[in-house]
């Protein structure tokens, strides 16, 4: 064996049993202390503070709802590319002149989902 082996090993054992211990006591821990206190409204799905309807088989949804999400995500998504891309070509003219055209490309979109009223929460 090579030297230093057992304790290299060693640290990645007391590593794993802290982890282990660390996740155990977060679970018995609130059982311990966290008072139980079971009512009738505490098994129903919360609903924004109103109470349940009767289940039904089929919801109809307004497709603005998921309109306003995806765009949401496209635009978010977007807006986390601009930072390490501006960081990475800081100094370079062609990068500076792509991120423009991409910066174009965004603010087409958003003005177009915004003429078409994409971006009205509620008509």
């Amino acid at each position: 064996m090579p030297e230093g082996y057992f304790v290299s090993w060693t640290a990645v054992l007391l590593g794993l049993v802290v982890g282990v211990i660390a996740i155990v006591g977060m679970f018995v821990i609130p059982r311990i202390l966290a008072p139980i206190n079971n009512t009738k409204d505490k098994g129903i799905p919360y609903e924004c503070g109103i109470p349940p309807a009767a289940p039904r088989a089929f919801a109809q949804l307004n497709i603005r709802y998921y309109v306003f999400a995806i765009l949401f995500l496209i635009f978010d998504v977007e807006a986390v590319f601009l930072f390490p891309w501006a960081v990475v070509f800081m100094g370079s003219k062609l990068a500076f002149y792509a991120m423009l055209i991409f910066l174009g490309v965004l603010l087409f979109a958003i003005a177009y989902g915004w003429r078409k009223g994409a971006l009205e929460w509620l008509k």
